[in-house]
């Protein structure tokens, strides 16, 4: 008769079983990650330990993610053998950065947590959930929110395999109570910043429950990942619809590329390793799940697939990382050398100083004297010449070509009491000087604010393109901005009264005096003075037609001058004399002006501007220019940021020199 079985026999053997399963699954890691994939895994991490990513390098990360309780964490908890938050509606509300090493001398698992720009938090296996949702709520808050913001988690432990991988918050569609009404929108912003790059591994974890195609994290996938080569799927809760499961990961109707993998994990109180063995047997006799090839079930394998998955795209990767990392420490490199050195004393700023007055003059000499764009081949604004051009073009449209008539007023009428009030005792036939300076004056006042308006409009532009490059040509030296500011402005205030000064002269001496030289004026008078004869007739016979065309002034009535003979004549002579005369007098106001304008300009980039500007920071014992000796913020900032890059770069650099002499060392062996 045998003995009846001892108490406690049985946990006793499950304890065995679970030891010998703990070894095969850590001999099968072991072998998974020889000598050719370290090195890769090594130099990606020390490039990770470096924050190379900050520097807008992307490095090949295996990227977790699922359908809101999809089982994501309980798929880490088993690859890392620690317990990670639970609860109820999205346990992970922030990224999740798994970096798991494998460390075959550690006698105890060492574990940390680093956040919020460089904060370490060590722990342990017991407290790393806790520690975890503690550092969640600062970031995310405390209630059921989430943020992009990461939590790294460093795994030091014997027999985990050596993998990144990223934890991202699951989907749902369905906001729960505390959470935003936008929660599918925030989380799947994050999911599509994770997944887009191309050397992003995703894995997506699957219900064995749900049927594949209606879960949201594959539509995701399969929208920056169309052909699937960059997707693996993971199937969880395989106990729970072993039905048909074989099919599903056999036809494959959402194109995973990089395959399946089923796996059980922890249920319960169940220890890691007692979950090992209970998921070998599971896939060893269950009547469905036993027939799924065993290539395709088991954390073991999981952890080899992924390992080989991720050392595959690092070696792939890897020329374009060390193409990227030469680039930007070039960028870098250049970019520090173009900025101004520190300035030790005076000399050094005023020597500056000078040098960018030159910059700035000949920069201004360019786009306001010569038209030589090449600085600003796109920006229309700073081209000068071009633009005063055209508002010369717009002044001389504003001004009449035509002597201006008052509105409504009848034919000669306005001269006729022009004569009326300047007659004297003279021979009947003269015409008063003073009535055409009277009339002269009365034209000459209704275009006086046109040219005002013009040299307002140009030292308006003239001043901002001015400070415009300025601040482009001083932009190391923002200390000084307010001084050079200060210089143009009280530069255009000089500019603006000198040429409204000259504008008052020019309308002055139009009236001073009723002259002209342009021999333009004797013909145009003389074409008009030919329908004299026609014009009198016409008011003198009654019986003519009171309405006729007279050159220079088109189809007039006169009924109303033939009350008017005595005067008639004089002022169609009056008139003729005006409109022939009004011609020179635009040609003087457009051409004096745009001279002035022209020479102007010349003078205040050839001589004005530094003398204002050297005026201004250099006078009162070089003040001015000893601000330049303190070094500006932005310009410390920046010099610090780039310092900073180069040395991380080089440091980069070095890392991947290195693993790339030991892959082409093992190809010539």
């Amino acid at each position: 008769m045998g003995k009846k079985p001892q108490a406690g026999a049985k946990p006793a053997k499950d304890a065995d079983d679970a030891k010998g399963a703990s070894a095969v699954t850590a001999s099968a890691i072991a072998a998974s990650y020889d000598d050719q994939i370290r090195p890769l895994l090594d130099a990606v991490d020390r490039l990770r330990h470096l924050k190379v990513t900050q520097e807008g390098i992307q490095l090949p990360t295996i990227v977790v993610v699922g359908d809101q309780s999809s089982g994501k964490s309980s798929v880490l908890e088993s690859l890392a053998g620690i317990s990670l938050p639970r609860g109820q509606g999205i346990c992970t509300r922030v990224p999740l950065v798994m970096r798991l090493q494998d460390d075959p001398s550690a006698d105890a698992p060492k574990l940390q947590l680093e956040y919020s720009n460089g904060r370490v938090v060590p722990t342990t296996e017991a407290n790393v959930a806790d520690v975890i949702n503690a550092a969640t709520a600062e970031i995310a808050g405390s209630g059921k929110g989430i943020s992009d913001a990461p939590i790294t988690l460093v795994v030091r432990k014997r027999g985990v395999p050596d993998l990144t991988l990223v934890d991202l918050p699951g989907i749902t569609r369905v906001p729960v109570q505390g959470q935003p009404e936008d929660i599918y929108d925030q989380v799947a912003k994050i999911i599509r910043e994770y997944i887009s790059p191309k050397e992003s591994i995703i894995l997506n974890v699957l219900s064995a429950t749900v049927d594949f195609p209606t879960c949201e994290s594959i539509r995701m996938s399969q929208q920056v990942d169309r052909t699937g080569e960059r997707t693996l799927a993971v199937v969880t809760k395989v106990d729970k619809a072993p039905e048909g499961l074989l099919e599903k990961v056999t036809m494959d109707d959402v194109n995973i590329g990089l395959g399946y993998v089923c796996v059980r994990n922890r249920v319960g109180d169940e220890t890691y390793d007692q979950a090992r063995v209970e998921e070998e047997r599971l896939f060893k006799y269950h009547p469905l799940l036993s027939k799924i090839d065993k290539s395709m079930v088991g954390i073991p394998v999981l952890a080899q697939r992924l390992m080989q998955i991720q050392a595959a795209i690092i070696a792939k990767c890897l020329p374009d990382i060390v193409k990227q990392i030469n680039d930007r420490l070039s960028r870098s490199s250049n970019e520090l050398d173009q900025m101004p050195r520190d300035l030790n004393n005076v000399a050094d700023a005023v020597r500056v100083f000078f040098h960018i007055v030159k910059q700035v003059c000949t920069s201004l000499e360019k786009v306001l004297v010569r038209g030589d764009f090449e600085e600003y081949p796109d920006e229309r604004e700073f081209h000068g010449t071009a633009r005063i051009a055209e508002m010369l073009r717009d002044y001389a449209k504003k001004l009449p070509t035509e002597c201006p008539r008052s509105a409504n007023e009848l034919f000669l009428m306005e001269e006729v009491r022009i004569l009326e009030e300047t007659k004297g005792i003279n021979l009947p036939n003269f015409l008063p000087r003073s009535a055409f300076l009277v009339m002269l004056k009365k034209k000459v006042e209704t275009v006086d604010q046109v040219p005002q308006d013009l040299v307002n409009g140009v030292w308006e532009y003239v001043e901002d393109l001015v400070v415009k490059i300025l601040m482009k040509h001083s932009e190391n030296f923002p200390q000084m901005h307010s001084s050079c500011r200060r210089a143009v402005q009280n530069l255009m205030d000089k500019a603006r009264a000198r040429s409204a000064l000259h504008v008052k002269e020019l309308l002055e001496m139009e009236l001073v005096a009723d002259y002209t030289a342009n021999p333009d004026y004797m013909k145009t008078w003389t074409d008009i003075m030919d329908g004299y004869d026609k014009f009198m007739e016409a008011v003198e016979d009654t019986s003519k037609p009171s309405r006729i065309t007279l050159v220079g002034f088109g189809e007039v009535d006169v009924s109303h001058l033939r009350m008017h003979v005595d005067l008639a004549g004089k002022a169609f002579d009056l008139r003729a004399r005006l409109t022939a005369y009004w011609k020179s007098i635009v040609l003087r106001l457009v051409d004096g002006l745009a001279l002035h304008v022209l020479l102007s300009v010349k003078r205040l980039v050839e001589k004005d501007l530094e003398e204002e500007l050297g005026n201004e920071l250099l006078s009162n014992k070089f003040a001015g220019v000893e601000r330049m000796l303190a070094p500006s913020p932005s310009t410390g900032t920046k010099r610090e940021r780039l310092k900073k890059s180069i040395v991380l770069l080089r440091q980069s650099k070095e890392v991947v020199a290195n693993i790339m002499d030991r892959i082409n060392a093992a190809a010539d062996v």
